[in-house]
């Protein structure tokens, strides 16, 4: 099995790879904002190697369906295109691309999927977050659901042709297309030739056994966790169509005697008048990200360890299924990082050892879509979302908050844009990258701190445009740790003056003028007085935290070598407020 399951991850590391190495955009090349994937003839998730759970974890499994709804007679040679928010995939701006693996005999036998974040959809506005968008139409993107784009292994132009008229940047498009298409041919071909080398009944009996052993495991650690329900909930800020903001609640129950857990979706808002609401897909996968999140490594994430997951959701529920012609522009991340939020947080007040803290908010501007026309190449249009420092990790009840975790849904596979890159790529000066002090979530474990970003367009204007959470309602500690800092977004103009941005909004700035993001941290794990001292000195010392507070909330004295005074340490937590 160890063999065979590694052979299967080497095949979507070869997928993987060839986005990275080939996509145009930085979106693709630079931040790595795609997954790829092996399912079984079943519509099972197999493999997923490094990919961005939110992508993965359900999803695949809802395309691979409708794809064999609609066209049941699959042949090699075929390959599919499919972003439809309503029939299985994550949102508009993922374009999915699946091929399936034939046997020469002519039997399916296996799937191939890749899934990659688009510069550039199609939407109405210069941006792939259109967070205000009321409804699908105002959204704007081009939908595809279960389009034939290649047979016989030959393109269809007429789809193709469709894409290029409606794409602002279209060169950039095709380059994204053809590292997805890459992608999934090279899978395939590594699928046939591995069938040919073991035997397909070989590999039939591995995926079986594959999905009863991952099955086993996590049905061992759930057996371990203390039975309980407990209704948990993150609040999203308030937002164009939700005035009052977006209470996400989760029922949980743990049965650790029948090994599996339940949640409960069904009590969540219809459908809203804004981008904000989930998919099938991406509600189900945030519930299981904060469970996969919660029981520590070693459960493999696959078909079969999720036979012990009931997720609940309902029909036109902004955390469930998505009626038409509702927008789910922003489904991979506002309200799916705070249902996974409200999950771990949830399962971190059943008992000490799960559960985390809630992680900071996206997306804020210093991971907008920027957009505009480049001097420096003839005023040739270009539009991409940059990823500069975003933080916002969750306190656990082992460490402190992973400081590059992105988001709750990105688990940390999302990478950070190169300061020189990014520059050479768009006519912008990144002015400032920096973390911010005393912006964690105080705890025994601490979350990240938030981050502070600043930039700007040179020689030309700038469009920025991003949708932040995390402005009003930062990010939850647990067990008793506490909040992290807020996300704050800021104009400064060409005086040097700044002034406060709302927390969603396309940006227009003039050359001279530049952006401020400060980034949301991440929530607490545990009392602040319970922190290891030596930590606090430490986190003192590389200025995480400030003299100052490592006195008031963590209670703990310094002396002037910012070595710790135990004597005055211990009086002032024995004064601590539990």
């Amino acid at each position: 099995m160890a063999v065979l399951s590694n052979r299967f991850n080497a095949v979507v590391g070869g997928m993987m790879n060839t986005i990275f190495r080939s996509g145009r955009s930085g979106v693709l090349n630079s931040a790595h904002d795609f997954s790829c994937c092996v399912l079984s003839a079943g519509h099972e998730l197999i493999m997923g190697a490094e990919s961005l759970p939110i992508h993965m974890m359900s999803g695949p499994d809802l395309i691979a369906r409708r794809i064999v709804d609609l066209h049941p007679a699959l042949r090699r040679g075929d390959a599919f295109l499919h972003n439809s928010p309503y029939s299985g995939n994550s949102h508009a701006a993922d374009h999915a691309m699946l091929v399936p693996v034939v046997d020469d005999a002519g039997v399916h036998r296996f799937s191939v999927l890749a899934k990659a974040h688009q510069a550039d959809c199609g939407n109405s506005l210069p941006t792939t977050y259109m967070a205000a968008a009321v409804d699908v139409y105002e959204e704007g993107a081009l939908l595809f659901d279960a389009c034939r784009v290649q047979a016989d292994y030959a393109d269809n132009d007429d789809i193709l042709r469709m894409m290029r008229l409606r794409l602002r940047v279209p060169d950039q498009w095709w380059g994204d297309y053809l590292a997805l298409l890459g992608a999934v041919r090279v899978g395939e071909r590594r699928m046939l030739e591995l069938g040919e080398e073991v035997g397909w009944q070989e590999l039939e009996t591995f995926v079986a056994d594959w999905f009863d052993y991952s099955e086993t495991v996590m049905g061992d650690v759930i057996a371990g966790l203390p039975p309980g329900r407990v209704e948990s909930v993150s609040r999203h800020d308030r937002f164009p169509g939700a005035p009052d903001g977006v209470e996400v609640k989760a029922v949980i129950e743990v049965r650790s005697a029948e090994r599996r857990i339940d949640v409960d979706l069904r009590d969540n808002v219809d459908c809203m008048p804004n981008g904000l609401n989930l998919t099938e897909a991406t509600a189900r996968t945030a519930a299981m990200v904060g469970i996969f999140n919660s029981i520590g490594a070693g459960v493999p994430p696959n078909a079969g360890s999720f036979r012990r997951i009931h997720v609940e959701l309902r029909e036109n529920c902004a955390v469930g299924v998505p009626r038409h012609p509702a927008s789910c522009s922003t489904a991979t991340t506002n309200l799916a990082d705070r249902l996974a939020n409200a999950v771990q947080r949830g399962l971190a007040e059943l008992g000490e050892g799960i559960g985390l803290a809630e992680c900071g908010g996206v997306i804020p501007a210093a991971a907008g879509v920027v957009s505009g026309r480049d001097p420096r190449h003839g005023g040739e249009p270009f539009v991409n979302q940059i990823f500069m420092v975003i933080t916002g990790g969750a306190g656990t009840p082992w460490t402190d908050g992973w400081l590059t975790i992105f988001h709750a849904g990105g688990a940390g596979m999302l990478r950070r844009d190169s300061v020189e890159i990014a520059e050479l790529r768009h006519p912008i000066l990144v002015g400032a990258q920096r973390l911010e002090p005393d912006s964690e979530g105080a705890g025994r474990y601490r979350g990240a701190p938030g981050a502070y970003v600043e930039y700007g367009p040179v020689g030309t204007s700038l469009t920025v445009a991003y949708g932040a959470d995390g402005v009003e309602n930062p990010a939850l500690g647990a067990r008793g740790g506490l909040a992290g800092g807020p996300s704050r977004h800021y104009r400064r103009d060409r005086s040097g003056t700044l002034s406060e941005l709302p927390p969603q909004a396309f940006v227009e700035l003039l050359d001279g003028e530049r952006i401020v993001s400060v980034t949301a941290g991440g929530g607490g794990y545990g009392p602040p007085a319970e922190r290891d001292p030596e930590r606090v000195r430490r986190d003192v010392v590389e200025g995480w935290v400030s003299r100052e507070r490592a006195r008031e909330v963590y209670r703990v004295a310094l002396a002037d070598d910012l070595s710790v005074d135990a004597a005055e340490t211990t009086a002032l937590r024995l004064t601590a407020t539990p």
